[in-house]
């Protein structure tokens, strides 16, 4: 799976997927449930770098102490909406504002539609960001906002 960047913004983001054929019913529920799984995540502020007590300890985390009074000192970490995800031929894509989430919840992102692709619905290319020549981008994406 190639992975591109294009212009960013984070409160107005589309994440562009192409695949190698048009996605099945099944494929399609693969992606649209970790997109959503993703978004959950990100709205309960899963993606704060500033609270990575278990990843900063490194392997040995037998026993390790965690500082629970260190999650109220972090800024909130939370993305705000998610559109319902569209297809259009081998295309997919997805309308997000990732408000204040940290952008590890990007990397985590990645590795999982990696992993998506290798095993359940081949992915060719992910496009962060930016805008689609071959699917122009609606204006009116508000309407289309998910009750996530």
């Amino acid at each position: 799976m190639q992975v591109e960047f294009r212009e960013f913004d984070p409160f107005d983001l589309w994440i562009w997927l192409e695949f190698s054929s048009v996605p099945s019913p099944m494929e399609k529920q693969y992606i649209e449930e970790l997109f959503n799984s993703w978004f959950y995540l990100g709205k309960l502020g899963g993606f704060n770098a500033e609270n990575l007590q278990v990843q900063d300890t490194g392997i040995e985390i037998s026993y390790m102490d965690y500082d629970n009074s260190g999650t109220d000192s972090t800024l909130m970490s939370v993305m705000h909406n998610m559109a319902e995800f569209e297809y259009k031929g081998t295309w997919g894509r997805c309308w997000f504002d990732l408000g204040t989430s940290d952008l590890i919840g990007l990397d985590v992102l990645i590795n999982s539609l990696n992993q998506l692709s290798k095993e359940y619905v081949e992915i060719k290319r992910l496009i962060i960001g930016g805008e689609n020549e071959d699917w122009k981008v609606d204006s009116k994406k508000g309407a289309k906002f998910s009750e996530n």
